[in-house]
């Protein structure tokens, strides 16, 4: 009859574990995902916000002044400021993933520019539509 050993067996003693973060070097595309799912909470939270601006401008005057008064803050244009951001950086997210999705852009010097071209683009679009509604205003 076979033996059967309690504890660890030789196979599962010389079994690798799993790596942790303290052993990848970070690089761009590894920021960028990271930040990707970071501007997805983020936009939760700025929809809130407009959620709440939008009620309070249906509910009366004195609700879209409070609102109103907040938004047009200093802190509540940087709040619009990096809510924009996240918007434009999550969006070209999923657009180097939907890229992904069509089998192009494995390679590594193609990853480095879809990272890179994500990081840019949201910052060249924010600072664009912010330069912008300034130039109307």
């Amino acid at each position: 009859m076979a033996e059967v050993e309690s504890g660890a067996s030789g196979l599962e003693q010389r079994r690798p574990l799993s790596p942790h973060l303290q052993i990848y070097r970070p690089m761009l595309t590894m920021v960028m995902s990271i930040a990707h799912r970071i501007t997805g909470v983020v936009l939760y939270l700025g929809t809130l916000l407009l959620a709440w601006f939008l009620i309070a401008a249906s509910t009366g005057p004195g609700a879209y002044a409070v609102a109103a008064s907040f938004v047009n803050s200093i802190f509540g244009k940087l709040i619009l400021f990096g809510f924009t951001w996240a918007l434009f950086h999550h969006l070209l997210g999923g657009v180097r993933h939907i890229v992904w999705d069509f089998g192009h852009g494995f390679a590594p010097p193609q990853r480095e520019w879809l990272a890179q071209a994500t990081l840019v683009g949201g910052i060249v679009l924010t600072v664009a539509v912010w330069g912008i509604a300034l130039l109307v205003r």
